[in-house]
């Protein structure tokens, strides 16, 4: 009888853990806006938060925009520039959005799930909708996540000299991966 009760608090509370948030502190976002020409527009910020919600099958991501960091450091200066991401003015981009076809994940067993998660990107003061697909990895109580997409910098007012010269690429490509405890 105590073992069965013992199991059943394992087996209750290991289904706690899953229905409450995911969350990481350490999410890695990388930007490559690089071009035939020049191959330098490249940063990483590996600060950035994430949370996924597995009872709402919600995705977040707040990216701090000065903690992208470049090879470059020049880059990196004209990046925080008021003429383009304007970082004093728009500190962070945000992501919120839905994981649209739950049922491709099963949150409870380990195993990589491929998912589309859709939802607003904000960036520069400017919300746009994004889709894109997305690999969830489930292993005990961790969950992984990568996915990558293309955004359109003038749809966020990030227009200038360096893009129509061709050494900033106009469609720069985000790649988005967490782990979350």
């Amino acid at each position: 009888m105590k073992k069965t009760i013992l199991s059943l608090m394992v087996a209750t509370i290991s289904m706690m853990a899953f229905a409450q948030k995911k969350t990481s502190t350490s999410a890695t976002v990388a930007f490559d806006a690089s071009t035939a020409i020049d191959d330098l527009p490249k940063a990483e910020n590996k600060t950035s938060i994430a949370a996924i919600d597995p009872s709402k099958n919600t995705v977040q991501f707040e990216a701090a925009i000065k903690n992208f960091t470049f090879s470059n450091p020049k880059i990196q200066e004209h990046f925080n520039q008021e003429s383009w991401l304007n970082s004093d003015k728009f500190p962070k981009a945000t992501f919120s959005g839905v994981i649209t076809n739950p049922s491709a994940v099963n949150f409870k067993k380990d195993g990589i799930y491929n998912v589309t998660v859709e939802g607003d990107l904000t960036i520069k003061g400017k919300t746009n909708k994004v889709s894109a697909p997305a690999t969830i990895v489930v292993a005990g109580t961790t969950l992984k996540t990568n996915a990558t997409f293309n955004i359109k910098l003038a749809d966020f007012g990030v227009e200038g000299q360096p893009i129509t010269a061709g050494k900033v690429s106009a469609e720069p490509k985000i790649s988005v991966s967490a782990e979350l405890n």
